[in-house]
C-alpha cells in the first residue's frame, strides 16, 4: 500500500521505518509522510517473523522503584527508544532470582537482548531463555567464573573511592563505619571491600561494618545503633545515597548532632536526591548517560555481530563534594 503510493519497493518503506538504517533522507521523509497519510504502520510481529528481530531489549532488574533503579530505567527506556528498541521489565524475586515460569516468559517475547543488573540470574541460568540473545551484565565482577557467552560492562570502583577516602584522611578519622547493602548483592560486596582496601592503603582503621539493605529505614536505624550502641563515629560511608539519607536525618534529628561537625557521612550512586538542600550528600558516583551509552553500544555492535568475542567497557566513578564532609 505504501511502496505503491510512494513508488518505491517494500525494501525501501521496511528501511524508513528502521532507525538508522540506509536510505536517503528526502526519500525517508516522503515515505513517512505518505504512511502517515495512509495510517500505516509497520506490523511489527510480521518483520520479526521475517527477520528474526524483536526490536525488544529486557531489563533484568532487582528493584524498580527505588532512586538509583528508577533513574537508571528511565534512561535506559529512553535513548532505546531513540534507537527504535521496546523495553520489557523484569522484576526478580528478594533472592534475585526468575523462577522458571518467568524465564519461559521472558523467552516468548524473542528478545533482541537483555541488560542484566549484577545480582541478578547468571548468565548459564539465562542463556537458555534468550535463545540467540547475548545478555549485557552490568558490573559483573565477583562470583564463580561462567563461561556463557555474555558481554559486559565493568564498573571502576577505586577512582571515586579513593578520592573520598583521601578527602577524609585529611580530618583523621579514628572511628569509621560502613552501613552496608544487602549481603547478596555483588555491588554490595565489591564498594565494601573497595573501601576496605583504600582505608588500609592509607593506614586508616577498619570500618565497623552496619548491617544494611540499601533502604532509608536501614539507614536510619543503622545511624542509631551506631551512636546508642556502638560509641558513633568520625566518618560514615553508606553503600547507597538512600542509606545515607535515613543516616543522616538520624544523626540530625533523633541524635540532635550536627553534619559534618560532628560525623562526616558519604554516599554512593549520586542520585538526584543527593543534590537536594535536605541532604547535600557527599557522594561517589556513577556517570549514568555514560554508563546508559556504553551498554547501547554493546547491544547495537551485538546484533552486528552475533558471533563475536565477549565485548568488555569499564566506565568509572567520581566522587561529587557537598556538605556532608568537612
Amino acid at each position: 500500500m505504501v511502496a505503491e503510493a510512494a513508488g518505491v519497493s517494500r525494501v525501501a518503506v521496511s528501511r524508513a521505518f528502521t532507525p538508522g538504517a540506509s536510505i536517503d533522507a528526502g526519500k525517508r521523509d516522503r515515505i513517512l509522510k505518505i504512511a502517515a497519510e495512509l495510517n500505516y504502520t509497520p506490523d511489527r510481529a510480521a518483520r520479526a517473523l521475517r527477520t528474526r528481530r524483536s526490536h525488544l531489549i529486557g531489563l533484568v532488574v532487582p528493584d524498580a522503584c527505588s532512586p538509583w533503579e528508577a533513574q537508571e530505567i528511565d534512561g535506559l527506556t529512553t535513548v532505546l527508544q531513540e534507537h527504535g528498541f521496546g523495553c520489557v521489565l523484569f522484576k526478580t524475586r528478594t533472592d534475585f532470582e526468575l523462577d522458571d515460569a518467568q524465564l519461559r516468559n521472558m523467552r516468548s517475547f524473542n528478545l533482541d537482548s537483555a541488560i542484566v543488573f549484577p545480582e541478578c540470574v547468571r548468565p548459564k541460568r539465562l542463556a537458555p531463555y534468550l535463545d540467540r540473545a547475548v545478555p549485557v551484565y552490568i558490573d559483573y565482577m565477583t562470583g564463580p567464573a561462567d563461561e556463557t557467552l555474555h558481554d559486559r560492562l565493568e564498573v571502576d570502583l577505586r577512582p571515586g573511592l579513593s578520592k573520598a577516602v583521601a578527602l577524609v584522611s585529611g580530618y583523621a578519622p579514628s572511628r569509621i563505619a560502613y552501613i552496608c547493602g544487602k549481603t547478596e548483592s555483588e555491588a554490595e560486596h565489591a564498594r565494601r571491600e573497595v573501601l576496605r582496601e583504600l582505608l588500609a592503603e592509607r593506614g586508616l582503621p577498619e570500618p565497623r561494618l552496619l548491617a544494611g539493605d540499601f533502604s532509608y529505614a536501614r539507614g536510619h536505624s543503622a545511624a542509631l545503633e551506631l551512636f546508642r550502641v556502638h560509641g558513633g563515629a568520625d566518618v560514615i560511608f553508606a553503600a547507597n545515597d538512600e542509606s545515607a539519607f535515613g543516616a543522616l536525618d538520624a544523626i540530625r534529628y533523633d541524635l540532635g548532632l550536627k553534619v559534618p561537625q560532628d560525623v562526616s557521612v558519604i554516599g554512593f550512586d549520586n542520585i538526584s536526591q543527593a543534590a537536594w538542600g535536605a541532604y547535600r550528600l557527599t557522594t561517589v558516583g556513577i556517570d549514568l548517560p555514560a554508563r546508559i551509552q556504553s551498554l547501547v553500544r554493546m547491544i547495537l555492535e551485538r546484533l552486528k555481530h552475533p558471533n563475536a568475542r565477549p565485548l568488555c567497557d569499564r566506565i568509572t566513578t567520581n566522587l561529587t563534594v557537598r556538605d556532608t564532609v568537612g
